[in-house]
């Protein structure tokens, strides 16, 4: 669980950044790097859930 949570502080801060770059320059690179951020986070906490839930199915 501490691990979910790191990396979802990890993730929304590397967001507000990239997200703050992009206003910052308005260069479109940033918002598509946001973007790809968003969708690895999402499948890496999705991985993680599954590995943790079949690792208690397994134990109970």
């Amino acid at each position: 669980m501490f691990f979910l949570r790191l990396l979802g502080v990890l993730g929304l801060i590397s967001v507000a950044i990239s997200l703050g770059v992009y206003f910052l320059s308005g260069d479109k690179r940033y918002l598509r790097f946001t973007w790809q951020l968003i969708k690895f986070t999402l499948v890496l906490v999705l991985v993680t859930i599954v590995v943790i839930a079949i690792g208690r199915i397994i134990l109970f």
